[in-house]
């Protein structure tokens, strides 16, 4: 039988820091260990919920739950004359990933360094970062299909990434358990360099190799952004808005230095993080809730405080970021 946790604190499982409980947690470190998890009488009857880094999720209150740590180890390298395809646990720390490949000389993740979680919760939410998309580097990934009750091969395709999307975040959403993550890193390396902040970080060096750019890559991000170890958030809380060309023509009237991105259907992403501080949240706390007052794309913790008054933070600013621009961002993070 799996080695079950009654009452489990998850406090240290939310890179939030909110402290609740789980009426049973599990740590998985194999997939024998999901299955005997999975069998086990004692979660019958309960919701399922998988836990990676706790880093895209929001966590109410206690979890009337089976949760699932997920903690399954491994990295291989497999290679033809087109790419290495390095197949990498669940329960791999993605940063650790990231500098791994890399120091390996295995180029191509180096834009996704610093991205909070686990491998195995990469592909849920199609991590991107300057200018690259997991889908980007993505070849196929295994799971245990709960409907089937079966273990499972899924390709890109299937996977049907979108912008901080995919297939288990929409039809598949509670069906599948992840359990590795394998990602195709061409031989013929290009550096994406196309991210303006990421272009001015990396001005001095004409020709950087993988190394530099996760470097550069590390120190925009240490900058922006709080590390969960001293401040509770979850990166990035919203999504960057999409909206159609003639949107854009209409808000750079009364808005000529609007950040946007052009798409590649014509569509463009706004910066929600300008939206947001146009609105004034930068920096505003809500008792032991907040924005980042130096990014306000990021809403902390201080500690002491709840998910319900986050999430009622998080809803004060969609809605006046909506009010003034007519435009509705959304949060990244799942609630729980």
């Amino acid at each position: 039988m799996a080695d079950f946790h009654e009452f489990y604190p998850l406090r240290r499982h939310n890179t939030f820091g909110f402290d609740v409980r789980a009426r049973f947690a599990v740590h998985v470190r194999s997939e024998a260990d999901l299955l005997a998890a999975l069998a086990d009488p004692r979660g019958h009857g309960l919701p399922l919920v998988v836990l990676g880094g706790g880093s895209n999720v929001v966590l109410t209150g206690d979890l009337e739950a089976l949760v699932l740590l997920m903690e399954i180890p491994g990295y291989q390298i497999e290679s033809d004359d087109q790419a290495w395809r390095v197949t990498a646990g669940a329960g791999e720390n993605w940063n650790d990933l990231v500098g791994r490949t890399i120091a390996d000389g295995l180029p191509g993740l180096e834009n996704l360094a610093l991205i909070p979680g686990t491998a195995g919760a990469a592909p849920i939410q199609n991590i991107g970062a300057y200018g690259v998309e997991l889908r980007e580097r993505f070849a196929g990934l295994r799971a245990y299909d709960r409907q089937t009750g079966t273990f499972v091969s899924l390709d890109l395709q299937q996977c049907e990434f979108g912008y901080r999307d995919s297939l288990f975040k929409q039809a598949g959403y509670g069906r599948y358990i992840i359990t590795a993550v394998t990602l195709r890193l061409p031989r013929q390396w290009q550096p994406v360099l196309a991210y303006g902040e990421l272009a001015r970080e990396l001005e001095a060096n004409p020709a950087p190799d993988a190394a530099a750019i996760r470097e550069a890559v590390i120190a925009i991000r240490s900058r922006k952004l709080p590390d969960p170890a001293q401040v509770g958030n979850a990166g990035s809380f919203f999504k960057n808005p999409l909206v159609s060309a003639g949107q854009r023509a209409a808000l750079l009237q009364s808005n000529p230095d609007l950040v946007s991105y052009p798409q590649p259907d014509g569509s463009f992403k706004l910066a929600a993080g300008w939206l947001i501080d146009r609105c004034g949240f930068k920096g505003v706390s809500d008792g032991p809730v907040g924005v980042y007052g130096k990014q306000a794309l990021v809403l902390v913790h201080h500690g002491g405080g709840t998910g319900a008054a986050l999430l009622a933070l998080a809803h004060r600013i969609a809605d006046t970021v909506e009010a003034r621009f007519g435009v509705r961002i959304e949060p990244e993070p799942v609630v729980l």
